[in-house]
């Protein structure tokens, strides 16, 4: 069964975590001290909630004393210092192989503190786990004057979903049965305010489980060898969507991500040039994303198959940049017409001078290299007017649209000057 544990020195902190969490945990535990804490010895089903900023033993110590156990609970940071604090910790806890749930400043959100706390016994559900929430729905949960539900009919299917574990058949049988559909997410021009395209963004329509986003399976086609061909399903829905806009007189640019099995095999391209040679797509409307770590396999083959498909007239992104290990020597040597910033440096730009700082370079650097520059992870008016003052070119995320179907897409492209303007 599960326990949260929470571990804050703070006594008002302490009983507001422990009222969010006696509605959600079999048992709750306090420790305001971290040298107690870590007498504990919380299990695989555990969850705890950890304050960076404690008196005898601080949330680093705790952490690094942890991993030298081989912990492996869910850890959610909670920190009342600078938001670039939280981050560094996040990445060092990471870094010493924590799975890291959630990260709260203070003061703490409780509504979503209990949403992310719900959905974390999920994962873990068994029959037993998923009887203590259907009980739990019966209960009004009141926080910040907000009243949080937990549909009983929705925690059933949430539960199914998060305990199905996919293997390589079933994701090569969802493949062969046309499961996997496509959702896509715009990608606005910010100095226009007009479609730039959009990016193709697959889930899984699975007959029992119903719509799976990707964290469910892309990790797992990834380590059993299923992502190529995955990947090459993508493909082929992507062109045959760009054909069907071309038909309606709308040309939109569309992005796909390669896997680092696509990046490997040289019939790639050539498959990829007789796909839209069959639906009359030119290779220009389609933009191949590739990820730093995705290249950091063989490089001479992928240099070889990425510098053919710019010679056929494809688009060519680095997806993710500045996350990877190698970046400027990857940029140097592969010719990339695009250069995505990652979404981590985008969300925190607002607050931390040192992502705005890596993301003004990244945009100078990009066009230096004649490359359009990407900004993905956009929520919010203030980190789009930002963007456009640095001269990004091209803007994603929720504050435009979160991922949509094909055929919502020519409609959604009519609300957008208002969006930027407005």
């Amino acid at each position: 069964m599960s326990k949260l544990f929470i571990v804050d020195d703070d006594h008002l902190t302490c009983e507001l975590l422990k009222t969010i969490g006696q509605f959600i945990f079999n048992e709750v535990v306090i420790f305001k001290s971290g040298k107690e804490f870590v007498r504990q010895n919380p299990t695989s089903t555990d969850v705890v909630l950890l304050d960076l900023m404690m008196p005898d033993f601080d949330g680093i110590e705790i952490i690094r004393y942890l991993a030298n156990q081989k912990s492996t609970f869910k850890l959610i940071l909670i920190s009342g210092a600078d938001r670039s604090v939280l981050s560094s910790a996040e990445r060092l806890a990471q870094g010493y192989g924590f799975t890291i749930s959630g990260c709260f400043t203070k003061p703490i959100s409780t509504h979503k503190l209990s949403i992310l706390l719900n959905a974390l016994v999920l994962e873990m559900s068994s029959k037993p786990a998923v009887e203590q929430i259907r009980k739990q729905t019966e209960k009004k949960f009141k926080a910040n004057n907000e009243v949080l539900i937990i549909d009983e009919k929705q925690v059933g299917k949430v539960a199914g979903v998060c305990s199905f574990v996919p293997e390589y058949q079933d994701i090569i049988d969802g493949i062969n049965a046309h499961q996997f559909v496509l959702y896509y997410q715009p990608q606005v021009l910010i100095s226009s305010c007009q479609l730039n395209g959009v990016e193709a963004l697959v889930r899984w329509q699975h007959p029992n489980m119903g719509l799976i986003s990707p964290d469910k399976f892309i990790s797992i086609a990834e380590q059993t060898g299923a992502i190529e061909a995955l990947t090459n399903e993508i493909v082929k829905m992507t062109v045959k969507q760009i054909a069907v806009w071309q038909g309606d007189g709308a040309h939109i640019k569309v992005s796909v991500n390669l896997s680092a099995q696509n990046i490997n095999s040289l019939d790639f391209p050539e498959q990829l040039s007789k796909l839209i040679k069959k639906y009359n797509v030119d290779p220009s409307m389609l933009t191949l994303e590739v990820t730093e770590s995705a290249l950091m396999g063989n490089l001479i083959t992928s240099l070889d198959i990425l510098t053919r498909m710019r010679l056929k007239g494809f688009q060519l992104s680095i997806d993710d940049f500045g996350t990877g290990f190698s970046s400027l020597s990857q940029l140097h040597k592969i010719p990339f017409t695009e250069l995505k910033i990652d979404q981590s440096f985008v969300s925190s730009m607002l607050h931390d001078t040192d992502s705005e700082a890596i993301i003004e370079t990244c945009i100078m650097l990009g066009h230096k290299l004649s490359m359009k520059v990407v900004a993905e992870g956009i929520e919010n008016e203030q980190t789009l007017n930002l963007l456009s003052q640095l001269n990004c070119d091209v803007a994603q995320g929720y504050f435009f649209a979160k991922p949509m179907q094909a055929k919502d897409i020519l409609t959604w492209s009519k609300t957008l000057v208002g969006k930027c303007y407005g």
